[in-house]
């Protein structure tokens, strides 16, 4: 069951638009084929005007199959519409494609899952030369609407009432001037915040046992690479629920 701390004003979205927001997936491609099979039932149950689907980051690292979970969200994006944004973990991957040296705080975040779900066979402890070596690799294995689905994503997406965003935001920033850098990696200053912020900030980054929907965010990232819960939130007029 997930946990409500009561929004007093409750938030819309526009009429006929419904929003399923999915939580951070981590390599994940079983739970995110799951995850599709249920929107498509619930579609086919309860058709939507407009119908969007949010993805909040972190589709890669820790999970055993982030090439398959970019699989899935390119081709889902060809017959749905998607928003996908950009989480912490795909900057690792950017960077490593550039700067090979990045593999060692990389792995700390779970990189050689991902290096692994591409045929790689990284070693524990890469050397210059096999870090060189495996960035080329990795750059040669992604096909090309991987690359292209990386370089698309946004930082944000914002819909009715609420805003959507991988980490959180900065309090008493304003939305349309916050940095990338807390977009992506804020944790405390943003979850300890219990003040109204301009919007329902809908959020990741940081796994929570249950989603939680406080008065001023909700957080979906329920660690799904390790406890086998990927969450997806229905938003529709003032209606908020999970499926």
């Amino acid at each position: 069951m997930w946990k409500s701390h009561q929004i007093v004003a409750p938030p819309v979205l526009p009429h006929g638009v419904r929003i399923y927001a999915v939580g951070d997936i981590h390599g994940r491609a079983d739970l995110l084929s799951q995850v599709f099979s249920r929107i498509d039932r619930d579609l086919k149950s309860s058709p939507a005007q407009e119908a969007i689907h949010v993805f909040l980051g972190d589709y890669i690292d820790r999970g055993n199959d982030s090439a398959g979970v970019l699989d899935l969200l390119s081709g889902r994006g060809n017959s749905h519409h998607l928003y996908c944004l950009k989480g912490n973990h795909e900057i690792f991957l950017a960077e490593f494609l550039e700067n090979p040296a990045v593999l060692k705080p990389w792995a700390q975040y779970g990189a050689l899952p991902t290096l692994f779900s591409y045929g790689l066979k990284p070693a524990p402890n890469a050397s210059s030369r096999e870090q060189a070596l495996l960035s080329e690799d990795l750059r040669k294995a992604m096909p090309e609407d991987h690359r292209q689905f990386l370089g698309q994503l946004k930082l944000s997406f914002c819909c009715g009432d609420y805003y959507f965003v991988h980490a959180g935001v900065r309090p008493s920033t304003p939305l349309a001037a916050q940095q990338e850098e807390d977009l992506l990696w804020i944790r405390d200053e943003f979850l300890l915040h219990e003040e109204p912020f301009e919007k329902i900030i809908v959020h990741g980054h940081t796994p929570v046992r249950e989603p939680e929907v406080r008065a001023n965010r909700i957080n979906i990232d329920t660690g799904a690479y390790a406890t086998g819960r990927l969450t997806c939130l229905r938003l529709e007029d003032d209606k908020i629920d999970f499926i």
